[in-house]
C-alpha cells in the first residue's frame, strides 16, 4: 500500500477538494447542508491553514484549521477546557475519500492541524454530526475526548446535533504550547 503524504493546500487544489467534498457528501451525508459553491466551503475565509492528504499523487483528504465554530460548540469547548475562545482552534472540513479510508489520511490530517494549533498556542477542538459514527470512531481512536453534545440551530429553522471533541493532552498529536489552566 502506498503511503499518505500531507501538505499545505494550494489554490490549484480547490477543484479537486470540491470533488472530494461531493464524494464524501454522497457517501456519508457530510457536509449535511451541501453548499452550492463547494470551492467556497473548502476555502473558508476564516481558515488559519488548510492541508490535503495525497496518495499516489491524488488528493484523498482535506482538513482546515479555523478560529471558530458555532456558538454552542465554542461555549461547550470553553466550559470543558476552562479557557477563553481565543485560545481555541477548530479542526474543520475534515474529508477523506470513501476509497481511501483506513489508510491513515484522517489521522495524518488531524496531526497536521493539531500541530499547527499547538505551534500557535491554541487548543484544538472539533465538532461532528452525531450521525457520523465512523468519524467519531476516528477521533476517539486518535485520543480525542467527547466533551459535550450540542444543538446547532440554523437561520432556516433547521438544527443539527453535534458532538464537541477536545484534542488529546499528550505530545505528538498536537498538544498546545501550554495546556489549559488547572482549576482550583
Amino acid at each position: 500500500m502506498t503511503s499518505i503524504t500531507v501538505r499545505l493546500r494550494a489554490g490549484a487544489d480547490l477543484e479537486r477538494c470540491a470533488e472530494l467534498a461531493r464524494a464524501v457528501h454522497d457517501a456519508d451525508g457530510y457536509p449535511r447542508y451541501l453548499p452550492g459553491d463547494l470551492r467556497s466551503f473548502i476555502a473558508s475565509p476564516d481558515a488559519i491553514a488548510a492541508w490535503v492528504a495525497e496518495r499516489d499523487g491524488a488528493i484523498v483528504g482535506h482538513a482546515a484549521l479555523h478560529r471558530r465554530s458555532s456558538q454552542p460548540v465554542m461555549q461547550a469547548a470553553c466550559a470543558a477546557l476552562g479557557v477563553p475562545a481565543d485560545r481555541l482552534a477548530v479542526v474543520a472540513r475534515l474529508l477523506v475519500s470513501p476509497h481511501a479510508r483506513r489508510a491513515g489520511a484522517g489521522r495524518a490530517l488531524l496531526q497536521a492541524a493539531c500541530g499547527e494549533a499547538g505551534a500557535r498556542g491554541l487548543w484544538p477542538i472539533l465538532d461532528a454530526d452525531v450521525d457520523l459514527t465512523a468519524a467519531a470512531r476516528l477521533y476517539e481512536n486518535c485520543g480525542w475526548t467527547r466533551a459535550a453534545q450540542v444543538t446547532v440551530r440554523f437561520n432556516d429553522g433547521m438544527s443539527l446535533q453535534e458532538y464537541v471533541y477536545l484534542a488529546p493532552r499528550r505530545p505528538g498529536i498536537g498538544q498546545p504550547a501550554q495546556g489549559p489552566p488547572s482549576r482550583p
